[in-house]
């Protein structure tokens, strides 16, 4: 495999990313949460695997924004599995790989026990967390024990809450509804080339704010927007 990524999904998708491998599995996961399209989303939707051997033929219908960025990172194929305990889904396992072609002999097998294993995995932060947090009410401090493992899920989560904050007051501001919102803080964060938390932040910040005009967004007086270039101050 070229590399794996693990995330959270929650009913309105991707909730966050959890780890992934350096380099090409990295950018495609922050890829698909920024695009909201793409075979982990697809997965996090529909509850059952997504086994896409060739991203170039069968991708770019299913996925046309994604395809192509996969493409660019020299991914061919990928194949993701949906994490579960019991009925409830609580992340999603993808696989990344340069050639194209179907998972063969053992790999099956072997994609189901990452897949295992990433739920271990998410239990245990789940853990963490609810540790941390009881720490907190009781006015102790909070367990560093998995910093090893990685981020726990709560921070996760914040980094997801800034950006449902985020499209609340862009909903406000255009007067569109929740998804619509959401979308033009994609594309925005899409067409700058830039992480859409990092958009996010700006907005709940206030340093920036959309609108209706060409360029689609106005430098708060906070400061600068996320692109660190001067434009037109807010009233």
């Amino acid at each position: 495999m070229t590399g794996v990524g693990l995330a959270l999904v929650d009913a309105a998708g991707i909730g966050g990313i959890v780890a992934a491998t350096v380099g090409a599995a990295r950018r495609l996961e922050d890829l698909q949460f920024e695009l909201g399209e793409g075979p982990c989303v697809e997965a996090s939707r529909s509850g059952r695997p997504v086994l896409c051997s060739d991203l170039t033929l069968d991708g770019g219908k299913r996925w046309p924004a994604f395809a192509p960025g996969a493409e660019a990172e020299g991914v061919a194929a990928a194949f993701t599995f949906p994490l579960r305990v019991g009925a409830i889904s609580i992340g999603v396992l993808d696989l990344y790989r340069d050639i194209r072609g179907p998972l063969t002999g053992t790999e099956p097998q072997e994609a189901v026990a990452f897949a295992d294993a990433a739920v271990a995995v998410l239990l245990h932060l789940q853990a963490q967390d609810r540790e941390a947090s009881d720490g907190r009410r009781c006015g102790g401090r909070p367990s560093t024990r998995g910093n090893a493992v990685g981020p726990g899920l709560l921070d996760l989560l914040d980094r997801r809450a800034v950006v449902h904050q985020a499209v609340g007051m862009i909903s406000v501001q255009l007067g569109l509804p929740m998804d619509d919102a959401l979308l033009r803080l994609r594309a925005h964060a899409w067409s700058r080339k830039r992480p859409i938390t990092d958009v996010a932040s700006a907005v709940v910040a206030r340093k920036l704010r959309f609108d209706n005009s060409e360029d689609g967004t106005a430098v708060g007086s906070g400061g600068f927007g996320p692109d660190d270039e001067p434009g037109r101050t807010l009233p």
